[in-house]
């Protein structure tokens, strides 16, 4: 698959096995990547394996997780980095 390489600065792309490390995948295209790197990924897995493997993700930063949660059409209370957040204590955002 051809994406953007910045998104797989520290491995090496061709020992990356796509099936079994899809969540790493996914996860790094969706953070990482541009729309370009997410028509490729959508094509490649599927939006069903996307929202098994996106759910499951333990930390996504705000902006991608509404992105998810608005293209999936899936509330953000089930995403397990949602209730990661929430039962972490943060410092005051003033």
């Amino acid at each position: 698959m051809q994406f953007s390489k910045h998104i797989f600065w520290d491995v090496n792309v061709d020992s990356i096995d796509f099936q079994k490390h899809s969540r790493l995948v996914i996860e790094r295209v969706v953070t990482c990547g541009d729309l370009e790197d997410w028509h490729i990924l959508k094509a490649f897995y599927g939006l069903d394996k996307i929202e098994e493997e996106a759910l499951q993700i333990r930390v996504l930063d705000k902006k991608t997780l509404n992105f998810l949660s608005l293209i999936l059409k899936i509330p953000v209370l089930k995403f397990k980095c949602y209730k990661q957040i929430q039962s972490t204590n943060t410092h005051w955002n003033y």
